[in-house]
């Protein structure tokens, strides 16, 4: 797929299965909301091939949450729910069902541009839901939210795949695509890993382990800092049973494999 005369995705493969939370996980300019555009059909492909179903069966919230900032709350699910052609009964009905639990239940009457980020990617969440979808996309739903609105989009989702929807979601946070069924790991646009989180850990080459401190004799290329402490990869160690790094490190271990072999063949990164 092709944008702004770039190639955005290159032979990205991947199923979203019904009752499943899929979760796409790179960097700024991987692909990740490229991928739910063009999935959404927002975005044109220029080849290749996205098999949806109806847009009638598809539920997707953009990055910015899909919230209409000069609509109120009921305005806001009275404006897509008449996009749906969904009854009065039926709009009420849904209407109680998301945004109770989701707490908005009592908010009806604030503006969109008045709620909390948190509540706001909430709400953007319920109008994606609202029309009982059978594939739900979520463009980075909990980016910028308070760690207590991370938590209660993360039992939305799961309780939308639950009742049996394939969630196809985008996320900058790797603790959260461990919870996923599985995880599809993007960079420059190519896949670097696709399974479920530990089979993307079990992926990565060698081992990797945690330093105090920057380990003199290590190659610097293959360190890097998280937290307190250092970590660094050994593409040729022997992994000991029981030892696994956690997603986080093993994606940037497999960034940095995929910049080695681009190096031994002397292709140039773009990006």
């Amino acid at each position: 797929m092709h944008l702004g005369g770039r190639r955005a995705l290159d032979a990205v493969t991947v199923d979203i299965p019904r009752g499943e939370v899929t979760a796409v996980v790179g960097g700024d300019g991987a692909g990740k909301t490229s991928l739910l555009g063009a999935l959404a059909g927002r975005v044109p492909i220029a080849d290749g091939t996205a098999t949806m179903p109806a847009k009638t069966d598809v539920g997707f919230q953009p990055s910015t949450s899909g919230v209409w900032r000069d609509l109120t709350v009921d305005e806001n699910v009275e404006f897509v729910g008449s996009a749906y052609g969904m009854s009065s009964a039926l709009l009420a009905d849904r209407r109680e069902r998301l945004l109770g639990p989701a707490g908005l239940g009592d908010v009806g009457g604030r503006l969109g541009g008045q709620l909390s980020g948190g509540m706001r990617q909430k709400l953007g969440f319920c109008l994606a839901m609202l029309h009982e979808p059978r594939i739900l996309l979520l463009d980075e739903p909990s980016t910028g939210v308070d760690p207590v609105s991370r938590v209660e989009l993360w039992r939305m989702v799961a309780e939308a795949a639950a009742t049996g929807t394939a969630v196809l979601l985008s996320t900058t946070y790797l603790d959260e695509a461990e919870r996923a069924h599985r995880v599809l790991v993007l960079e420059d646009g190519g896949v670097l890993g696709l399974g479920t989180p530990d089979e993307v850990i079990e992926s990565v080459p060698g081992t990797i382990a945690a330093m105090p401190i920057r380990p003199r004799d290590s190659r610097s290329s293959r360190t890097w800092r998280r937290g307190n402490t250092f970590r660094v990869w050994d593409p040729d160690g022997q992994r000991e049973n029981g030892e696994a790094p956690d997603l986080e490190d093993a994606v940037i271990a497999l960034m940095l494999a995929r910049d080695e072999r681009r190096e031994r063949s002397g292709e140039v990164r773009h990006g």
